[in-house]
């Protein structure tokens, strides 16, 4: 029922992680029982470390007001962060200090299992940042897919939340740190254009389109509400409704929004759409990857080490996927045959790309009915949850459509945590505009990667997580995190998921876009394809509708090798998982082995391997 790995494949990602840091270390321990004062003794070097952790961890949040606020916090509510290139330099050099204050002030041998862990992913994500600084002016500031121009909206709307007047008041002043945030990183992407580091003219297209819509609308002209400006309204709505203040105060408030959204915010995203439409003339009319940057061989690599958590080579990576994309292909045309269609694989991409049996009426009931049956079908797998975890998340999950602002025909749906307290469920958005785009045989696969059992149930057990210092449970590695997410998209199918073949179709079409990927992230950053190659390949191969694939390459030119981590992560876990069902044979316990995989929180496809072998020795 899990998917079979070639010896080659196999044989890749089970050697291909970065040497794990404790191995040397952990070499030249005696493999004797250890006394009684020796743990004694661990437990204490444990304590302290974990003390220390907790204090340099607090002290890395406050200068990130921005993570406190994800975090449920309202210290610094009325601040946002400070994102200039000199402020990430200082935190570089504080962060490189706390790593040499923690190898001078704990003895790595005196250390618990847990605790080495911790140590371990604290000096990896230094090393990590550090070895990044050098490509800094290779990276894109403004995209369709990242930066703050649309990200600030949303921030506002979905994660500040106003209980009272001080919170408002709070919002009102991070307009104006928006808007200082968004002055700095223009100078930033201008700094980067003068290296001649550019993203590709599609993206200042969306960049501008996004950054317009936000001042489109009251109070910037005539027009219904803008985005900010309707949720700035309802805020203070709520307030007067709950009698918190009266509304002469509300305004009040009100006008102090206003005043912020015309003297601060409207100028700075003038001056963004200004630059942007000036500065168009100089992209490329043919995208195309990195490669093709000053230094743009390396940068990728490093994206490629970054992202995966591995030392593989592009080209290692480019033929994980060619063989992951022929051995779906088969399962494909195993269904297709099952179901008897007559006519080849690419005809029936076409019938399921086209036939209206597979799509919702592109209407809002249409939009209504595809998160109506998502919940359904999350309804049923919660229930099958007990029996494979024995760890189980406390947070809700609720299922929404992506903001109008923000909004994008056929771009990928996503998931964001909710806050370790609870205060904020966590949250699967799907990008609902264009209903064509979102066929119905895909949409239980993405459900389950999105939701339970994939990143609501990861990212929640790891929040709730009281074993480990707080950094571990809010580290995020996405080899680890979208590799969960895939593996969870087959684990459902041993839950009782997909239950007619067009579904279970559908979830090889989801797992083919993630090895259609390896192909072509690596093809445009490393091979130099051009973004019509890319197209070219995934249509070939895939029923993905023309508007999603146009979105997915674009995504992918736009961040480089981040598209490469689920693939390499899924097929890392169920190596592991292959691994320790041949040495435990019937001592094997499926709670046990996805406890061990969650346990711990995100880390470091090294690390998870060590923690899988440690579970593995404890239970023959």
């Amino acid at each position: 029922m899990r998917t079979k790995l070639s010896v080659i494949t196999l044989a890749i990602l089970l050697s291909a992680c970065q040497p794990d840091p404790a191995s040397d270390k952990s070499n030249n321990q005696s493999s004797a029982n250890i006394e009684a004062s020796k743990e004694t003794q661990a437990k204490s070097e444990s304590e302290r470390i974990n003390e220390w952790f907790a204090k340099k961890y607090e002290q890395q949040l406050q200068l990130s007001p921005m993570t406190l606020t994800f975090l449920g916090r309202k210290d610094q509510y009325d601040k946002i962060d400070v994102m200039t290139e000199a402020e990430e330099v200082r935190q570089l050099a504080m962060q490189k200090q706390s790593v040499e204050e923690l190898k001078a002030n704990f003895d790595y041998d005196k250390l618990n299992d847990e605790a080495k862990i911790s140590y371990d992913i604290w000096v990896y994500q230094y090393e990590q940042a550090a070895e990044g600084q050098q490509y800094n002016s290779n990276g894109y500031i403004f995209t369709q897919m990242q930066g703050v121009q649309a990200f600030a909206a949303q921030f506002l709307i979905s994660f500040h939340k106003v209980d009272t007047e001080s919170d408002m008041l709070a919002y009102n002043k991070r307009i104006s740190g928006i808007s200082q945030a968004i002055a700095d990183l223009l100078v930033r992407a201008q700094a980067n254009a003068k290296v001649g580091v550019r993203p590709p003219k599609f993206a200042y297209e969306g960049v501008i389109e996004q950054a317009q819509g936000l001042i489109t609308g009251a109070p910037f002209s005539a027009g219904e509400d803008s985005a900010l400006w309707a949720d700035a309204k309802r805020k203070v709505t709520a307030l007067v409704e709950a009698k918190s203040i009266e509304q002469a105060r509300a305004d009040e408030l009100l006008a102090e929004t206003k005043q912020a959204l015309l003297t601060k915010f409207l100028p700075t995203y003038q001056a963004l759409v200004a630059w942007f439409e000036e500065d168009i003339v100089n992209t490329d009319e043919i995208a195309t990857g990195v490669g093709k940057q000053p230094n743009g061989e390396n940068y990728y690599n490093f994206r490629l080490k970054a992202s995966t958590t591995t030392n593989l080579t592009a080209d290692e990576i480019h033929q994980v996927g060619l063989a992951e994309v022929a051995r779906i292909t088969k399962e494909m045309i195993a269904i297709k045959d099952k179901v008897g269609f007559e006519g080849d694989l690419q005809e029936f991409f076409t019938f399921v790309k086209t036939d209206q049996q597979f799509f919702y009426p592109n209407t809002d009931e249409g939009r209504q009915g595809y998160i109506t049956d998502t919940e359904s079908y999350l309804a049923k797998i919660n229930k099958q949850l007990p029996n494979f975890f024995g760890i189980l998340p406390k947070a809700d999950l609720v299922v929404k459509r992506v903001e109008s602002f923000r909004e994008q025909d056929g771009a990928a749906q996503h998931y964001y945590p909710g806050t370790p307290d609870g205060s904020r469920d966590g949250i699967y958005y799907a990008h609902l505009s264009d209903m064509t785009a979102m066929p119905k045989n895909e949409m239980e696969g993405i459900a389950y990667h999105e939701g339970n059992p994939g990143h609501h149930m990861q990212i929640s057990i790891a929040q709730e997580l009281t074993g480990v210092p707080q950094f571990r449970t809010q580290a995020n590695f996405t080899a680890y995190a979208e590799g969960w997410g895939l593996y969870a998209e087959l684990l459902a199918k041993e839950m009782g998921g997909y239950q007619n073949d067009f579904s279970n179709f559908g979830r090889l079409v989801n797992e083919i876009w993630r090895a259609v990927r390896l192909v072509v992230d690596t093809g445009l950053h490393s091979k130099g394809w051009t973004e019509a190659e890319a197209i070219a390949y995934f249509k070939e191969n895939t029923p993905v509708s023309a508007e999603a694939i146009t979105s997915e390459v674009r995504r992918y030119i736009v961040w480089p090798g981040q598209a490469t981590a689920y693939k390499v992560g899924m097929l890392k876990i169920l190596a592991l998982r292959a691994k320790a069902e041949k040495e435990l044979a019937d001592k094997f316990d499926i709670k046990g082995f996805h406890d061990t995989v969650l346990g711990g929180g995100s880390v470091p496809l090294a690390i998870l391997e060590r923690r899988v072998d440690s579970w593995i020795a404890k239970m023959k």
